[in-house]
């Protein structure tokens, strides 16, 4: 049946399959720590912070341990606006949308919430009750992470692929960028335990995977399509003067001076598949909160003069960790209040990753934002 997720789910902060004896991560808030330095013991779990988190992780950082809460499957907290028994009203026009296109719409991470990601969807009449493109040629971006910590990831990447075809046939489309979760996903299915040079000692993309809620049931259902369309992705690409990425970071720089060369730098290291190559390019997308501090604006700016746009549109940072707040170390109690995008670097960047991991909402917004 359509929105059903996997029966079996781990519990959360426990990741499924990994071999006996391995260190498993507390549940709480982020914990960056280089590679080869060993973890805590759980029966300690580390203290809320009351400040926000460093403004960019060092250049050494290495991500190989769980950076973001999980919350536990089954959970009714995520402040999902569930959709009311009444027609949805239809899309208001884009009077900047190409020719024959419809309004501009862009989702959030979803992390595997695949039920969640269909009521987010359809509250916004761009599916039907039974989870079919209904928007007709209005257009859709997904910014990234599809999988981890959420119990069906591979759901999710299918219902998007889904989308993409029926949003295509009837005049509009569904397309999605490349997150980091996605390059781990891909990394940990080719390379699984090799070593990796991180800067810092070694590591692996199956450590890193399992740390960062690698899901055994998606590695399980993960299938040849599956890894070449997220290999496939871009990673950089501007709508109606909205430069979408998926991280708050200025390393998209790093990897060329237009949008083409980007997208096809990164195409060109999935395609050498080298795993020290990959693993950089992975570290690199895992930075965050660039844009954040009283430079950020600075930072917006010149990816917005190099790749165009006037707005920088990321996931990847969940708002409540751009704005200094956190949940309990449980991760759950009454759920983090996220009401909508945070606008902020004065105004040029806009986060979607409403934290639906940490019992936040699953955004999926209209753009350009109403007022």
């Amino acid at each position: 049946m359509a929105g059903e997720t996997p029966a079996s789910v781990p519990p959360p902060g426990v990741p499924s399959g990994a071999p006996a004896g391995s260190p498993v991560p507390p549940v709480g808030p982020p914990l960056h720590l280089p590679a080869g330095t060993p973890a805590a013991p759980p029966a300690a779990p580390p203290v809320v912070p009351t400040a926000a988190p460093p403004a960019e992780l060092p250049e050494e950082y290495t991500p190989t341990a769980r950076d973001l809460p999980v919350i536990e499957p089954g959970r009714t907290d995520t402040l999902i606006d569930h959709p009311a028994v009444v027609p949805v009203p239809e899309p208001a026009q884009d009077p900047d949308a190409p020719e024959g296109m419809g309004p501009l719409y862009v989702v959030g991470d979803v992390h595997g919430y695949y039920d969640e990601l269909r009521e987010a969807l359809a509250a916004e009449g761009l599916i039907d009750a039974d989870g079919n493109w209904a928007a007709g040629n209005a257009r859709l971006w997904f910014l990234g992470d599809f999988t981890d910590r959420g119990p069906d990831g591979i759901g999710v990447i299918d219902l998007v692929m889904q989308l993409s075809a029926e949003a295509a046939a009837a005049g509009g489309y569904c397309k999605a960028l490349m997150g980091n979760h996605e390059l781990l996903l891909l990394g940990a299915k080719r390379f699984g335990d090799t070593p990796v040079q991180s800067g810092a000692g070694t590591a692996s993309f199956q450590a890193a995977w399992l740390l960062n809620g690698g899901q055994k049931t998606d590695m399980d259902r993960l299938e040849d399509h599956h890894l070449q369309w997220m290999a496939r992705l871009d990673a950089v690409m501007e709508e109606d003067g909205h430069l979408l990425v998926h991280s708050d970071t200025t390393a998209y720089l790093e990897y060329g001076d237009s949008i083409e060369a980007v997208n096809d730098t990164v195409h060109e290291v999935l395609t050498r598949s080298e795993a020290d190559e990959v693993w950089d390019l992975f570290r690199k997308f895992t930075k965050r909160f660039a844009f954040r501090d009283e430079s950020g604006s600075e930072a917006v700016r010149e990816l917005l003069d190099a790749y165009g746009g006037d707005r920088v549109v990321h996931g990847h940072s969940p708002i409540p960790y751009l704005l200094g707040e956190v949940g309990t170390e449980e991760g759950e109690s009454d759920g983090v209040a996220v009401d909508g995008p945070h606008v902020y670097a004065d105004g040029l960047a806009i986060a979607m990753d409403g934290g639906i991991t940490m019992a936040g909402k699953l955004l999926v917004v209209q753009l350009p934002l109403a007022g």
